[in-house]
């Protein structure tokens, strides 16, 4: 029997796995995947410590208009998916009004801030072939109005004063000296220098997966069947085996509630789904930065395999046909930018990102079970907080003080 067996092999399941085993736990964890192949692979690779302030529900009619006509890159809907989405869709834009929204940013912004953090504290630990992959140079946030620029620039200068975060403001001709490659249609950026950025996340994933392993940590692949309380704790079945420990941690991703429906635990989680898609480039084309263009609704990050495109939102059931429109879209948007290539890749990959109402993930004790515990619900954040999270868990499950106010993320928020 181990001390703990942890659910999902993702960024929150391994850095989970890793900070038990650092505190003397035996670890061991399921995936019915190779570990950091789902959620954790696709994402733009930021590690986002400018972030307090979580992707909140659009309350302007121009943009509530865009994306029901269904004329934004940013985001989109399958209206099939909508009678089973409103109810989280509408608490979420609840949780998103200005006097809640600001109860969110003062809870969430201390879990954010610890992000470089603990992920620098894992990657010194998993080495330098890990550290190998990071940049420290942050990222850009560029606009093509003069107005949304001066609008972002507002809000840079009001975190960093609340904050600390670190910015700079680029107009066309600073942006174009960082990024020569450029092309034109721009009026400048935010250039955000806390952050860093991986130019493969799923390998890095794969290189804290190879620390927990170094560890003494167990690995398992195989479907999570079910998950059932005993009088001494946990068992999985997985693959047809059964698997025991004293604790237990769902860090399953959108997959959660497939083991947490069963345990009685109805949460409002729903997913944004988003696609990515690598570019050669052409004329020599190089980007030093990761770019953020959000009048479009786009990232273009520069990885191992080439520019990754990543998408925005769509609003879908998760294990619906792919239906990458707003990748077309966003493409064709890039190119004014940037002088992309061919497509690299086959198809585009299709990921799913599981999100709260209120933005906020679900981190702690379940509460009518003794020894469950849960990560789940980062949304866009799942890469940057795997490991703060991951550390927090750990800290709760041997009884440590954490180092900040966990009771935001508790799971009886959405428990009545």
């Amino acid at each position: 029997m181990s001390d703990a067996i942890v659910l999902g092999a993702g960024i929150v399941g391994v850095a989970t796995g890793i900070y038990l085993l650092r505190r003397g736990r035996s670890v061991t964890l399921f995936d019915r995947r190779e570990p950091g192949h789902e959620t954790s692979f696709g994402n733009a690779g930021i590690i986002q410590r400018e972030g307090v302030r979580p992707h909140a529900f659009p309350r302007d009619l121009a943009t509530l208009m865009q994306v029901g006509l269904h004329l934004s890159t940013a985001a989109r809907y399958e209206p099939l998916a909508l009678p089973r989405l409103a109810p989280a869709l509408l608490r979420y834009w609840w949780e998103s009004s200005p006097d809640h929204y600001r109860r969110v940013v003062q809870s969430y912004a201390p879990l954010i801030l610890r992000s470089i953090d603990t992920h620098a504290d894992l990657m010194a630990q998993a080495g330098p072939e890990a550290e190998a992959l990071v940049s420290k140079w942050g990222w850009l946030l560029a606009f093509r109005s003069e107005h949304g620029l001066a609008r972002e620039a507002g809000k840079a200068k009001a975190d960093n004063e609340q904050f600390g975060i670190g910015y700079e403001v680029l107009d066309w001709p600073a942006l174009k000296a960082v990024e020569p490659a450029l092309k034109g249609g721009l009026s400048g950026a935010i250039h955000w220098t806390d952050p860093w950025t991986v130019r493969d996340p799923g390998a890095l994933v794969a290189q804290y997966f190879q620390l927990f392993l170094r560890l003494g940590g167990q690995f398992v692949e195989g479907a999570v069947e079910k998950l059932e309380p005993g009088p001494e704790g946990w068992t999985a079945t997985v693959a047809g085996e059964r698997h025991s420990a004293r604790q237990a941690v769902v860090a399953l991703g959108p997959w959660a509630p497939e083991v947490l429906d069963r345990l009685g635990y109805r949460l409002p989680l729903f997913v944004k789904r988003g696609y990515h898609m690598h570019y050669d480039t052409e004329k020599g084309a190089k980007l030093n930065h990761l770019l953020l263009d959000p009048e479009v609704g786009y990232a273009l990050a520069p990885m191992a395999r080439g520019i990754r495109l990543t998408t925005g939102a769509e609003f879908a059931m998760r294990d619906a046909p792919p239906t990458p429109i707003q990748l077309d879209k966003a493409e064709k948007a890039a190119r004014q930018l940037l002088d992309l290539g061919p497509r690299v890749d086959p198809t585009p990959w299709k990921g799913a990102r599981p999100c709260t109402p209120d933005m906020m993930p679900i981190i702690g004790k379940a509460p009518r079970h003794e020894g469950l515990f849960v990560g789940v619900g980062h949304a866009h954040h799942g890469f940057t907080l795997g490991p703060a999270t991951g550390e927090l868990l750990a800290q709760m499950m041997t009884g440590e003080q954490t180092p900040i106010d966990v009771r935001p993320f508790a799971m009886e928020r959405f428990l009545h």
